[in-house]
C-alpha cells in the first residue's frame, strides 16, 4: 500500500519513524456530468472574476476571504513558517480507556507501518503496550494543511490511528430528540427485545453495498443494450406510517423468526450435501 505521509511517532523520548497508510477504500461508482442533448461532458473552467479569463493551476494560491468580502492572500510558505510541532510528528499527549472516545468524533482511518529496520523495536514495544494496558492513545498530528486529533489503537499485529474531530467541531444534540412526553410500555419493549434476540448478530464481513451492485448492473445492462430491470415486484418506498406501533413490532418479530429458520434450514442442507457419504460394509 502507498504512503501518504512520512513521519514519526512521538512517545515520550522515543520517536518511532513510521509511514501513514489509508486503512480504508471508497467503492463508490462515480458519475461524470453530461449535457443530456448529446452525452457531451460538462466541465468546470476556472476563471478569475477580476479579468474574466480562465487562468491555469500555476497561477492559482490560496486566500482567506474577511467579513467585509476581501480576501488576504495566504502562501505555502506562510503556512509551513507556522509554529507547528506536529508538522512530521504523530505526538502522543495521552492513554485513555477507549470507552472515553466518542465514536461520533471518529474520522478517517489509516495504517502505521513502521518505516525501516530500526523503526522495527519501537514500534513493536508501542503496539504491546498499548495491548497490555487496554487502552488507546491520544495524539495530535498535521496532515493537508491543518492539524488534526488522532486515537490510535491496536488492529491485529498493526497500529492503527483514527483521526478525531476537534470537540468544538461536535455538534449539541438538542433538539433532536422526539417529545420527552411519549410514553413506553413495557409490552412494547418486550416485543423490541424479543425481535432484537430474533435477529441476532451478524457478520459483519458479511454486509455488502447492494445499492453500489444494482447500480453496476445498471451501467452493464446500458452498455450492452439491454434493457434494465426494473423495481421487484411489492418492493417497500419507505414511505409509509406505522399505525400500529405493538403490531408492526409482532409481524416484525414473526417475519425475523422465519427469515432466521429458512437460513438456517439453507445452511443444514448445504452442509449435508458437502459432507463425504459414508461407506458401506459388504
Amino acid at each position: 500500500m502507498r504512503s501518504i505521509w512520512n513521519g514519526a511517532i512521538s512517545f515520550g523520548l522515543v520517536s518511532i519513524p513510521i509511514k501513514l497508510v489509508n486503512a480504508t477504500e471508497n467503492h463508490s461508482v462515480s458519475f461524470r456530468q453530461i449535457h443530456t442533448e448529446d452525452g457531451g461532458r460538462v466541465r468546470y473552467r476556472k476563471v478569475c472574476e477580476l479579468e474574466e479569463r480562465e487562468v491555469t493551476s500555476a497561477e492559482i494560491g490560496k486566500g482567506y476571504e474577511d467579513a467585509d468580502g476581501s480576501i488576504i492572500p495566504i502562501t505555502d510558505e506562510d503556512l509551513a513558517a507556522l509554529p507547528i510541532p506536529t508538522a512530521k510528528t504523530i505526538e502522543i499527549v495521552a492513554f485513555v480507556p477507549q470507552d472515553r472516545v466518542d465514536p461520533m468524533q471518529m474520522d478517517t482511518a489509516y495504517y502505521l507501518s513502521a518505516n525501516g529496520v530500526p523503526a522495527a523495536k519501537p514500534y513493536t514495544l508501542l503496539r504491546e503496550a498499548l495491548k497490555r494496558s487496554q487502552k488507546v492513545a491520544i495524539a495530535r498530528f498535521a496532515l493537508r494543511g491543518r492539524e488534526r486529533l488522532g486515537m490510535l489503537r491496536v488492529v491485529d499485529d498493526v497500529i492503527a490511528m483514527h483521526g478525531l474531530l476537534w470537540p468544538d467541531e461536535m455538534r449539541a444534540s438538542e433538539g433532536v430528540a422526539p417529545d420527552s412526553q411519549v410514553k413506553v410500555r413495557d409490552a412494547e419493549l418486550d416485543l423490541a427485545d424479543a425481535l432484537m434476540d430474533t435477529l441476532g448478530e451478524v457478520d459483519m464481513a458479511s454486509l455488502h453495498d447492494d445499492y453500489r451492485a444494482a447500480v453496476e448492473e445498471l451501467i452493464t445492462a446500458k452498455a450492452e443494450g439491454v434493457e434494465p430491470a426494473g423495481p421487484a415486484a411489492g418492493a417497500d418506498s419507505g414511505g409509509g406510517k406505522v399505525i400500529d406501533l405493538v403490531a408492526a413490532l409482532e409481524s416484525s418479530v414473526r417475519a425475523a423468526k422465519k427469515s432466521t429458520s429458512t437460513a438456517r434450514a439453507a445452511k443444514k442442507s448445504s452442509a449435508k450435501k458437502t459432507s463425504p457419504k459414508k461407506r458401506t460394509s459388504a
